[in-house]
């Protein structure tokens, strides 16, 4: 079944609107400029122990998917789970209106805004794809502006970003509400939310589920599992992906 979108202030979001919200959310033209003045903050000191480079992938018990090696369209990652190696790079980038997916899942994107834009819907992808580096800048940015208690609910050390997956894209209106939570309220968030799922994406940090996904809630952030996977997720009753593969909340690192 289809969930409809709940739409709630989040004072956060709105005090952060600045310079953007969001897991691993890009910093803003002004906040870019600090950045390159200031060093980033040591990886190292932000990131859990990787997984071993020898363990053997595990499986959803329910469904049989991969849900641990890094190039698996449906690899769990969260603050539990980071990619294994951190450093991992997506063999198959492809560009789609100047980001970068994985192979699969850049069709699958430009397919589902060719269909919101039939539609009467304006909507653009303001981040997709982003290296390991980039997410050192990112996350080193979030800390430098609200203290790291704050930056982790916003943005997802380097390493433990879906967005290093390739398979993760933020969308936005350019209605003033873009990495909002107010974006709920627009057309293209409430399109997605009923739709997304035939193209294979689902809704990854929905409303009230900071408890298990570590992250306040993004109506733009949208990831891709696969068409199959996507839709026995909305079928289901599960509320998370991590609901839906059994791997337990993941509010915090470990």
């Amino acid at each position: 079944m289809n969930r409809g979108l709940t739409i709630s202030a989040l004072p956060l979001c709105a005090a952060l609107f600045l310079t953007g919200c969001g897991e691993g959310s890009e910093p803003g033209p002004q906040a870019s400029a600090e950045l390159m003045a200031t060093e980033s903050a040591d990886p190292a000191s932000a990131q859990a122990s990787p997984q071993g480079a020898d363990a053997e992938p595990r499986t959803d018990s329910s469904s049989g998917v991969d849900i641990t090696s890094a190039g698996s369209l449906t690899v769990m990652v969260n603050k539990h789970n980071p990619l294994d190696p951190q450093s991992y790079v997506p063999a198959d980038l492809q560009e789609i209106e100047s980001h970068q997916l994985r192979a699969e899942a850049a069709g699958a994107a430009q397919n589902m805004l060719r269909d919101m834009r039939a539609d009467g819907i304006d909507v653009t992808i303001t981040s997709a794809y982003r290296s390991y580096d980039t997410q050192v800048s990112t996350y080193d940015h979030w800390v430098q502006q609200n203290g790291q208690v704050t930056a982790d609910r916003v943005s997802a050390r380097p390493g433990f970003s879906e967005h290093q997956t390739g398979l993760a894209l933020d969308l936005a209106d350019g209605t003033g509400c873009d990495l909002q939570a107010c974006f709920a309220d627009t057309e293209a968030a409430q399109w997605a939310v009923e739709n997304a799922d035939q193209y294979g994406f689902v809704l990854r940090f929905p409303e009230g589920q900071e408890s298990v996904t570590g992250y306040t809630y993004e109506p733009w952030h949208f990831r891709y599992v696969g068409p199959d996977q996507a839709q026995a997720y909305q079928s289901s009753s599960a509320s998370t992906l991590e609901e839906f593969y059994g791997t337990g909340p993941a509010p915090d690192y470990e």
